[in-house]
């Protein structure tokens, strides 16, 4: 049978399996399967000329196009001989929602046993940027990668680079091919990505240093397997294809691996690296060169380079917004990101959202933040019914079982549904990362030194990504967003974490003291938003008249099971816990490692992470 009947084919089993799962409501947003069809990317083109024999991937202007959505995810399986089948299509469909404007699923003749997918969501350049992506100049190398490089250009005048399309990962492949595994020191930006080379027979996989965009591996050594995925709920469904010891965990950001792709098509691991720990400064030439920060003091020096982390990541073809508590984080990252887009002339206003039950203080203090800057305002409003329809959802998304992350991904993720059902906005800034860098949580009025202080503010950071930032990355990308967290930039936290340690603790019991006196002067904000007291995000939402804690144990107490469970690793410790355990397990049964603990405050003796059981708290 002629390759392109097998490939008409199976494309016609897949789009029936598709459109059948569409019926069934079991998969959403799952473009139909085109065989061989032309497409507009510009590493199509030189697909053909390269052998790349089979491979399945949308055609702009087919029927596959109607069924679009947004965001981007990736997904990569190694040393299995699964071919371009029904469960494949199934595995990379569980990530659809990351995307995609396009979607591709690609496989060389020349290396059978890999696979790589793409869901797309497009940022810069649109279908030019599709992936996976080959370069004309290195057709051997193939890259799929879930992230913003934010220097590209600087990179191209830097080394001279000849690129080929104006998106921005497709320098990843120019720096691979001159700095080789150390070309991530290069990169100043968010991404999850897998490189192959074909002709040298490697794997490069890399996370960016604070795992912003996420990615997930499963690794069966006994077999020689790798999988690679931006979601664990993506690799799922292979696990059944590997040795009773594989293991399906979160590939750690700041690392770097090498892989060898052998004869027989399996891998091995040949060299894992650890590039950067929080604090590291850029090993890249940074986007603020040292000469324009000699003559600032400590305060200029850190306003003007967190206005620069907002500048350098305003680069998008789609509409801009904020998220908005109308906390300090929030209404810092809202007013410059405002600022600068009325510099470069952004023909929109910015967009604001926030969410809060009844006349809840977030609400309140972001509609003044929103006021104060002239942004074009959304408020949206929730209530017990809403909690109850998309609780279970939330722990899906999340894969997560972790208490805290839970109940404040709640009103984020019905707030992320708000924006992808009611505006055009696409790409969204947050103030995640603000708290861990600036010794923001109630807690650190207790450490007991500055030093201690300081060796807390290191391990948030190091597991942000297990916490705050996959809950920012999960409520977001549920509903096809692209999320941005300006004070996770490399430069700003290298400055921030370098300052003396005495001057970056709670001052007089005001905590983040530094980065609030960094703006004073500015006329950024008012006085009243720019020293308001820190709201845990799940009580600032909540209504006076009835917490969101309150809701949650009312919903919980009506659907966990009676019957007593038996769970393996860690332990659920109240009803509440136990019941987001026992959704998890529905769906990520095994996978108890992806929570390794309960995110909870030091120093206190508390048994529930909420700031409010903290006295502090109730003080302020």
């Amino acid at each position: 049978m002629s390759l392109l009947k097998k490939l008409s084919n199976a494309a016609f089993v897949l789009n029936c399996l598709k459109i059948i799962g569409l019926l069934m409501g079991m998969v959403t947003h799952a473009p139909l399967l085109v065989p061989r069809t032309r497409c507009r990317a510009r590493c199509c083109r030189q697909c053909r000329r390269t052998g790349l024999t089979e491979q399945v991937h949308e055609a702009p202007g087919s029927a596959a196009a109607f069924l679009r959505s947004r965001m981007c995810g990736i997904w990569a399986i190694f040393g299995l001989d699964v071919g371009l089948n029904p469960e494949c299509v199934r595995c990379l469909s569980a990530i659809a929602h990351r995307g995609p404007d396009a979607w591709r699923l690609d496989q060389d003749a020349r290396d059978p046993h890999a696979l790589l997918g793409f869901h797309r969501l497009a940022i810069v350049d649109g279908l030019h940027g599709m992936q996976p992506m080959r370069l004309h100049r290195y057709p051997r190398v193939t890259l799929i990668c879930n992230g913003e490089i934010y220097n590209y250009k600087r990179l191209q005048a830097q080394f001279d680079f000849p690129y080929e399309t104006n998106c921005d990962v497709e320098a990843i492949i120019h720096v691979y091919k001159k700095f080789g595994i150390d070309a991530v020191k290069q990169l100043d930006g968010v991404f999850g990505f897998v490189l192959v080379d074909g002709e040298a027979k490697k794997i490069y996989v890399a996370r960016d240093p604070y795992g912003v965009r996420p990615l997930f591996r499963l690794v069966d050594e006994k077999n020689g397997v790798l999988g690679l995925c931006s979601e664990a709920k993506g690799l799922v469904g292979l696990r059944t294809k590997t040795s009773e010891g594989s293991i399906l965990e979160q590939f750690p950001p700041g690392h770097v691996q090498m892989w060898s792709l052998l004869e027989d098509g399996k891998v091995k691991l040949d060299q894992t690296e650890q590039y950067f720990t929080p604090g590291t400064p850029p090993r890249f030439v940074p986007f603020v060169a040292e000469s324009e920060l000699e003559n600032m003091d400590v305060y200029a020096k850190t306003a003007y380079l967190l206005e620069a982390a907002c500048k350098k990541r305003l680069m998008s073809e789609r509409r801009i917004g904020c998220l908005l508590s109308g906390g300090l984080d929030s209404s810092l990252i809202t007013a410059l990101v405002v600022k600068l887009a009325k510099e470069i002339n952004l023909p929109y206003k910015i967009q604001t959202f926030a969410i809060g039950m009844g006349e809840s203080p977030d609400l309140i203090a972001a509609r003044s933040v929103a006021d104060y800057l002239g942004t074009e305002h959304h408020e949206v409003r929730f209530d017990e019914n809403d909690v109850r329809q998309v609780l279970d959802n939330v722990t899906f998304s999340l894969e997560s079982f972790d208490i805290t992350t839970t109940r404040a991904s709640l009103p984020m993720y019905l707030l992320a549904r708000y924006i992808k059902q009611n505006t055009d906005t696409t790409v969204i800034f947050s103030g995640e990362g603000a708290d861990e860098l600036a010794q923001g949580y109630i807690y650190f009025r207790d450490a007991p030194n500055a030093e201690e202080g300081h060796k807390e503010s290191i391990r948030l950071l190091s597991d942000i990504y297990l916490y705050d930032g996959l809950r920012a990355d999960r409520t977001t990308s549920a509903f096809s967003l692209e999320l941005r967290v300006p004070f996770l930039d490399i430069q700003f936290t290298s400055h921030y974490l370098s300052l003396d340690p005495k001057s970056r603790q709670p001052q007089n019991g005001v905590e983040k003291h530094l980065l609030r006196n960094s703006f004073s002067k500015s006329g950024l904000l008012p006085d009243s938003i720019l020293w308001r007291h820190k709201e845990a995000f799940s009580d600032g939402v909540a209504s006076v008249k009835k917490s969101l804690f309150t809701v949650l144990e009312e919903v919980i107490s009506e659907r966990l099971p009676k019957e007593e469970q038996k769970f393996r690793g860690l332990q659920p410790t109240t009803t509440e816990s136990t019941y987001y355990r026992h959704v998890f397990e529905k769906s990520f049964a095994g996978l108890e490692n992806l929570t390794p603990y309960y995110w909870m405050p030091k120093w206190v003796q508390v048994a529930d992470p909420s700031a409010r059981f903290i006295k502090h708290y109730a003080a302020t």
